[in-house]
């Protein structure tokens, strides 16, 4: 008996040409060596249609006869999600992987875990903050739950190939992140965390010897987190920032390149325009940019003068 998928898509009566390209993408990805044991751990395609199948040709034919099943099955864009999932877990030594602690306020007891609702209510919460996302489970050992993202925009579908993974161990505070272009989404992950848990926002925990930890996960360069901290300290300091909603910079330059010629390098008169930076809580904001990865440390200039010049306008012209 075949499972019935869990996924956001209704299944179409033809599979979409976007999600036969992630199929593509994601069989050619695994290795001979592991294709057959993956496959059946998916658990999608049967014994008889991967009896059906050559595992000696070339591998370009045996993708295409592999993804000629998922269409026949009429695959949906969550069941190759779910291939990717056991592909990651297979290779989850080759990410790097950030490791959080969540901890409980003051006299709160440890919750009663429901994984179906956690799921349900995860995946709602995160495409009421984000229009574009596709949200994908898989259930491991030790009860643990891996969670597949893929990020999108306001007007930008989800990119299927640069997803972030979250591996959640159930009734433990632990949580680990892969690596994503995306680290600005992190704090809503967080956000999330802390509504079903009942906790304060995911920290980030320094990675010592005394947390049992996989030693096949390869750490982040704790050398430079420790220096964005130490240099986001020095500029901002330890304390609560003023608060301040905007920052304004007009500019008056010439234009600068290292081409000859053209109308605006011939330009007489400076170029001019306003740039202007809003926030409930600017100070605040910029000083998150850096530790969060966002933005490079130290930040400019341009942004840090503004607590030390005690000024929100400036102006910027040739020296």
């Amino acid at each position: 008996m075949r499972r019935e998928p869990a996924g956001d898509v209704v299944r179409a009566k033809q599979m979409d040409e976007t999600v036969s390209e992630f199929f593509r993408r994601t069989i050619l990805k695994i290795p001979l060596t592991e294709m057959m044991t993956i496959l059946k751990t998916w658990n999608f395609l049967s014994e008889n249609q991967l009896q059906t199948v050559n595992f000696r040709q070339r591998k370009e034919s045996l993708v295409q006869d592999l993804v000629q099943l998922c269409e026949e099955n009429r695959a949906s864009l969550n069941d190759a999600a779910l291939l990717d999932i056991i592909y990651t877990q297979f290779h989850r030594h080759q990410k790097v992987w950030d490791v959080f602690q969540m901890s409980k306020g003051p006299g709160e007891d440890t919750d009663l875990f429901d994984m179906e609702q956690f799921k349900s209510s995860f995946k709602k919460i995160l495409k009421r903050a984000l229009k574009n996302v596709t949200v994908s489970f898989r259930d491991a050992e030790e009860n643990a739950v891996w969670i597949r993202i893929a990020w999108g925009t306001q007007y930008r579908k989800p990119n299927q190939y640069k997803p972030a993974y979250v591996v959640y161990y159930s009734q433990t505070p632990y949580a680990f992140t892969s690596s994503s272009q995306l680290k600005s989404n992190l704090p809503l992950l967080g956000q999330i965390f802390e509504t079903h848990n009942s906790t304060t926002p995911l920290q980030e925990r320094s990675l010592g010897l005394d947390i049992n930890m996989d030693s096949r996960i390869i750490h982040e360069n704790k050398t430079e987190k420790e220096r964005v901290q130490r240099v986001t300290q020095e500029i901002f300091g330890d304390y609560p920032q003023p608060r301040l909603e905007f920052a304004q910079y007009k500019l008056e330059t010439k234009f600068k390149s290292d081409l000859n010629g053209g109308i605006l390098a011939e330009r007489e008169e400076p170029l001019r325009c306003l740039v202007k930076f809003s926030s409930p809580h600017l100070l605040e904001a910029l000083k998150s940019l850096a530790p969060a990865g966002i933005a490079d440390a130290p930040l400019s200039p341009l942004l840090t003068c503004i607590p030390n010049k005690g000024m929100n306008y400036f102006k910027i012209r040739d020296k």
